[in-house]
C-alpha cells in the first residue's frame, strides 16, 4: 500500500497560487504516487492552530503573504538565512514532528538573477518592505552588493529592514515613495510590492542599458511596470520565475528526491499560467 503523503501552500488570499500546480507536477514526474498538494486560506492568527492539528502525514507547508514571520516564530528550528531575515517561507516536518523552517525565496532570486546575466557585485535597489523585500535583501548580499537603496510606502517599513540589511552586511541608502522612480539606476530593482502598488511608476522610469527588473507579482502577468521596461528592452524576471526556483529547494526538502524534476515542474507552471 502506497504511503499517503501531503503538503500545502497557506496564505491569504491564495486562490490564485500555482504552487500546487508545480509541486503536484513534480510528484508525478518523480513517481510518488502517494503524494499530493493543496492549498489552505489561513490568516496569521490562524497559522499555529492550523500547524498544530497537522497528522504525520504532512511533509510540510509553503507560506506566503501574510505568514512568513509568523511561520518562522513557530518552527523549533531554523536555517541561518531565515533566522537572518526574520521570514520562512517553508516549513520541514522533521523526524521527531517538530518543524523546521527556512526561506527558499533568497536562492530563487539569486539562482534567477544571475541567470538573467546580473553582474556581480551589483547596485540593487528593492521596493516594499515586507518579507519578499527582507529576501531581497539578503540576495543582494549573497550577489555581493555592498549596500541596497530601499524604497517603501511607508517610513516604519524601511526602517525594519535596516537590522536585516545590517545582520547581512549591508548598508541602506533610503528614496522616498515619491521619488521611486530615481531607484531604477541600479543595475538590479527587484520590486516586492503588492499588485498596482507600483502601476504608477511605467512611464516614468529612466530606464537604462544594463538594468534587470524582477518583478515579484505573476498575478496578472505583465504588470504595467514589466510591460514599460520591456518595451525599452530592458530584461525582465517575473514572480513566476521566482515561484519555480523557489519550489525546487521546498520540493527537494519535502520529499528527500534530489534534483527536483525541474523540467516537468516548469511546463505545468507555465501551461497553467497561459491558461488564465
Amino acid at each position: 500500500m502506497t504511503a499517503i503523503r501531503r503538503a500545502a501552500v497557506c496564505g491569504m488570499p491564495i486562490s490564485h497560487s500555482l504552487s500546487p500546480v508545480i509541486h503536484n507536477a513534480g510528484f508525478a514526474a518523480a513517481g510518488l504516487s502517494g503524494w499530493s498538494y493543496g492549498s489552505f486560506e489561513c490568516g496569521q492568527a490562524d497559522l499555529a492552530a492550523l500547524v498544530g492539528g497537522l497528522g504525520p502525514e504532512w511533509a510540510g507547508l509553503s507560506l506566503t503573504m501574510p505568514l512568513k514571520e509568523e511561520g518562522l516564530r513557530l518552527a523549533a528550528a531554523a536555517s541561518p538565512v531565515a533566522v537572518a531575515i526574520g521570514a520562512a517561507n517553508t516549513l520541514v516536518r522533521r523526524e521527531d514532528g517538530s518543524w523546521q523552517a527556512d526561506n527558499t525565496d533568497v536562492a530563487g532570486m539569486v539562482r534567477v538573477l544571475r541567470e538573467a546575466g546580473l553582474k556581480p557585485a551589483p547596485t540593487v535597489s528593492v521596493l516594499g518592505g515586507g518579507g519578499t523585500a527582507r529576501a531581497a535583501l539578503a540576495a543582494a548580499a549573497d550577489l555581493g552588493a555592498s549596500a541596497v537603496t530601499v524604497v517603501t510606502r511607508r517610513p516604519a517599513a524601511r526602517e525594519e529592514l535596516i537590522p536585516v540589511a545590517t545582520a547581512l552586511g549591508l548598508a541602506v541608502l533610503s528614496t522616498p515613495w515619491e521619488l521611486a522612480s530615481t531607484a531604477f539606476e541600479a543595475d538590479a530593482v527587484i520590486s516586492t510590492v503588492p499588485k498596482g502598488a507600483a502601476d504608477h511608476l511605467a512611464g516614468d522610469v529612466p530606464w537604462r542599458a544594463g538594468t534587470v527588473l524582477f518583478d515579484a507579482i505573476y498575478d496578472p502577468w505583465p504588470t504595467p511596470l514589466a510591460a514599460d521596461a520591456q518595451a525599452h528592452g530592458v530584461p525582465v524576471l517575473s514572480g513566476l520565475d521566482l515561484l519555480l526556483a523557489q519550489a525546487l529547494s521546498q520540493f527537494e526538502q519535502f520529499t528527500g528526491v534530489k534534483p527536483a524534476p525541474e523540467e516537468a515542474m516548469r511546463a505545468a507552471l507555465l501551461a497553467a499560467a497561459a491558461a488564465r
